[in-house]
């Protein structure tokens, strides 16, 4: 009965974990200026964390991030303007998706583009090598032969 007391406390604190990244105090009044913020902060990357995103992370940097987002939200900006403020302030790489156009298309192309070149390659190195012909070592040409019954008349 105690087993089953520790399990359930366990499994009641690591269901409760991800709701303290956003504190009350951050919370806006009205709901569809809300839905908005946290559609927002859901896209936004913490830049302490990584691989979170702001609305996710316990981080200071996240929670001054996640303010300044309702704090433009609440004077008037769209969401667009809300991102690039974001991006203009901490640099393209606090988006989680990265955007494809300018020098991120590089990027976006590379991946696939070396994948082809490296099929293509290992493509053409079997065929090649499916083609060669076997040179035996029982053909020797004609100076070899020569010079082989010099050696075993020695």
């Amino acid at each position: 009965m105690n087993r089953l007391r520790v399990y359930l406390v366990g499994l009641v604190l690591s269901l409760c974990s991800p709701a303290l990244a956003l504190g009350p105090d951050e919370i806006l009044d009205d709901p569809a200026l809300e839905n908005r913020a946290r559609s927002i902060s859901a896209e936004l990357r913490c830049l302490v964390c990584r691989n979170e995103s702001i609305d996710e992370s316990n981080a200071d940097l996240a929670r001054d991030m996640r303010l300044l987002v309702r704090e433009r939200l609440v004077e008037g900006d769209s969401d667009s303007e809300v991102m690039a403020f974001i991006v203009e302030r901490y640099g393209e790489f606090v988006l989680l998706r990265p955007t494809t156009d300018g020098v991120n298309i590089v990027l976006w192309i590379a991946a696939p583009a070396l994948f082809l070149i490296a099929v293509l390659s290992a493509g053409l190195y079997l065929r090649q090598r499916a083609n060669a012909t076997e040179q035996t070592k029982d053909q020797l040409s004609p100076d070899e032969e020569k010079r082989l019954r010099e050696l075993l008349k020695e």
